[in-house]
């Protein structure tokens, strides 16, 4: 998470090309927070329609924006509202961000998970990339905003991309089978969208994300053969995963990133109504207003809020977390144990270093993957941590997933592989993909087309 900061600030500084008057130009009225937008909460009975079913679409609000400063030059952009299922199968609403480039191929469409990390709704990416956004404290949608910069390089080579707000609009982070529905339900709505969108209702499909982003990703690989077995995704990058809460609470308390913690627990509490009172209870009076306070922040403010906080040490047990039975429960139904496997090929990149997420537990379940006849090349870091895998990673996973859209020769792999660098720095894909990147972001940001020329 932290290098992602620093792909932001090296990215955003092409902006220094900018005009300082465009950077600082007067704008309307910002876009209205999710949290007082009825378009985000339908009425009448969602059960009614099938998952996917989209419900309302519109233009945003606001237009589509670089760091929520420069506008990006789109074809088109929807917001679609969609029927999609909670963690316990019940219909609820969500949205998805339709962004359409120039010379589109609408036959290719890459579902882009934002890691969201946060516990308000008014962190959704379908608000946070819209221009003059309100980040909220510390610029909590900060990197949300940095993400656009791997979402437009696929928008450059022309795929369309739909990116929902797979938390839902309770945002419940870490609720991660409302995030692999959310997902796979996204997709179902974008395909549906032809009449408005253009896009092809048999497109190819690919799914991409990071950490949170991984999250969503990897439940909807897990989740497709049962929830939506008619959907041909044809392969999904993820990286930076999370299988297993508990040792991500056990790796983070104390540390840089421990705010995950409290985000989490309000996450999941927004789904499971029996945690928050117990949560509440066994927390120190002293320590509550600290713990809540996600509830009305994103995410670099989470950060920064419980910057080295020993988070388990706010409650009367400091193990309550980790051996209430109840919790325990939830913790392990949203982590990933392999019990389906994905028929949907991944490739998959992991930093051994992985201070968020121990990469044994990625290990051990792409072997449980393996051994059930999933197909997965994967790809472990040295060199690298959480954050700067974020970065390092992002242009093996983007060459992967062009191969897939192509239809190279090879690719995805059949089977499973594993290779181990010293440090991605040096793969081939830095060479072939970043300098474009990077060519790309600066020319979109002075006003381009955004889509191939």
């Amino acid at each position: 998470m932290r290098l992602l900061t620093l792909l932001a600030a090296a990215l955003a500084g092409t902006a220094h090309a900018l005009p300082a008057s465009l950077l600082l130009q007067a704008r309307g009225d910002a876009p209205t927070l999710p949290s007082k937008d009825s378009f985000y909460f339908p009425q009448g009975d969602l059960s009614k329609s099938a998952p996917g079913t989209i419900l309302s679409q519109r233009a945003p609000p606001a237009a589509v924006a670089a760091f929520g400063i420069v506008p990006a030059k789109l074809n088109y952009t929807q917001q679609l509202l969609y029927r999609t299922s909670d963690n316990h199968g019940n219909a609820i609403a969500t949205v998805a961000t339709v962004l359409v480039p120039h010379n589109a191929d609408l036959g290719k469409l890459l579902s882009y998970q934002i890691a969201i990390d946060a516990a308000s709704i008014d962190c959704a990416p379908s608000y946070a990339l819209q221009e003059d956004s309100d980040r909220g404290a510390l610029a909590g949608t900060l990197l949300s905003q940095a993400e656009f910069l791997l979402i437009e390089a696929a928008l450059e080579q022309g795929w369309v991309v739909v990116v929902p707000d797979f938390q839902g609009p309770q945002s419940s982070y870490l609720a991660n089978k409302l995030a692999g529905y959310a997902t796979l339900d996204g997709i179902r709505a974008a395909l549906a969208s032809t009449a408005s969108t253009g896009i092809m209702s048999d497109a190819t499909v690919t799914m991409w994300g990071y950490s949170g982003g991984s999250l969503a990703s990897q439940w909807a690989a897990e989740l497709q053969p049962a929830y939506a077995p008619e959907l041909k995704i044809a392969g999904a990058a993820v990286g930076g995963t999370v299988p297993n809460v508990a040792n991500v609470i056990k790796a983070i308390n104390g540390q840089p990133l421990a705010g995950f913690i409290p985000t989490g627990v309000l996450g999941l509490a927004s789904q499971y109504p029996a945690a928050g009172p117990l949560v509440d209870a066994a927390l120190k009076p002293e320590s509550k207003a600290l713990f809540y306070s996600p509830l009305k922040q994103c995410l670099t403010a989470n950060a920064a809020a419980f910057l080295f906080k020993d988070v388990l040490g706010m409650f009367t047990d400091r193990n309550f977390l980790l051996t209430n039975e109840v919790l325990v429960g939830i913790t392990e139904e949203n982590s990933l144990v392999g019990k389906t496997t994905p028929t949907i090929p991944l490739f998959w990149y992991k930093s051994a270093m992985d201070e968020v997420s121990p990469v044994a537990d990625s290990d051990k379940l792409v072997d449980t993957y393996c051994a059930a006849g999933a197909s997965v090349e994967y790809v472990r870091d040295v060199l690298s941590n959480h954050g700067a895998y974020a970065v390092i990673g992002a242009p093996l996973a983007f060459s992967w997933l062009k191969g897939v859209m192509e239809g190279g020769q090879g690719v995805p792999k059949t089977g499973c592989s594993r290779k181990t660098q010293l440090s991605g720095v040096l793969d081939k894909s830095q060479f072939e993909v970043l300098p474009k990147l990077v060519a790309d972001t600066l020319l979109d940001l002075l006003g381009k087309n955004v889509g191939p020329i």
